[in-house]
């Protein structure tokens, strides 16, 4: 997932309407990976579109004031305060005798928040956006590597043969190693573009860091270095 921290304090600026264009810009990038995570916290898909609503709110209410990317990143920041809205979410429950989900009976709910997968889900995000950016940008990469891992049997004259008739855009079976190749470095490089951008002022050590942590350097290990 992008941060771009000129969003993040333009969404708690003087200026009320970029205030409001910046808190709209958050809360769509964000919310797709925020209602995974609680949905897969709380075993329940109205309980998560409540609790994602309440993030929704903190978004365009400016709650997140408080972020800074001298203390961290924007994802940390986020995750700090999902886990206590989950917290609190469970407590609450626990108030009324309603019964826990049966993946989290365990009273210690902090110790099972440890082990929710958060990254997961940033990463699921990072890769989505990725291949949106491909599809934007360079359709023919797209189109062409996501045909190729739908179907990985085909020799280069099938696939070839096969996007032709899918696409209407005539490919040759010599042309379709090559253009994968420069698929996969798009792809490659819009990978690590995404990810930078989620860092303040980001170095490569930083970016390699945080693509080893979000288990993506793999696929952009050549783009990086």
């Amino acid at each position: 997932i992008s941060t771009h921290w000129s969003v993040v304090f333009n969404a708690h600026g003087e200026s009320e309407r970029n205030v409001q264009a910046a808190r709209i810009h958050l809360l769509h990038r964000y919310r797709a990976a925020v209602y995974r995570y609680l949905r897969a916290i709380v075993r329940d898909d109205h309980a998560a579109e409540d609790l994602a609503q309440q993030v929704a709110l903190k978004f365009l209410e400016g709650d997140f004031h408080r972020a800074d990317p001298g203390r961290g990143r924007f994802r940390d920041y986020l995750k700090t305060v999902l886990v206590n809205l989950v917290r609190h979410h469970f407590k609450s429950r626990a108030k009324r005798m309603s019964p826990l989900p049966a993946d989290v009976a365990d009273p210690d709910i902090d110790r099972f928040l440890e082990r929710s997968e958060l990254v997961r889900e940033w990463r699921e995000e990072a890769l989505r956006l990725t291949w949106q950016a491909l599809q934007r940008e360079w359709p023919t990469y797209f189109n062409l590597l996501r045909l190729r891992l739908d179907n990985l049997s085909l020799t280069s004259s099938e696939l070839a043969e096969q996007f032709t008739n899918t696409y209407g855009q005539a490919m040759k079976a010599a042309n379709v190693r090559k253009t994968l190749e420069r698929a996969h470095s798009k792809f490659a490089d819009l990978l690590v573009r995404e990810t930078a951008s989620s860092l303040d002022n980001p170095d490569v050590e930083l970016l390699r860091q945080e693509l080893e942590e979000l288990d993506l350097l793999k696929y952009c290990r050549a783009s990086v270095d």
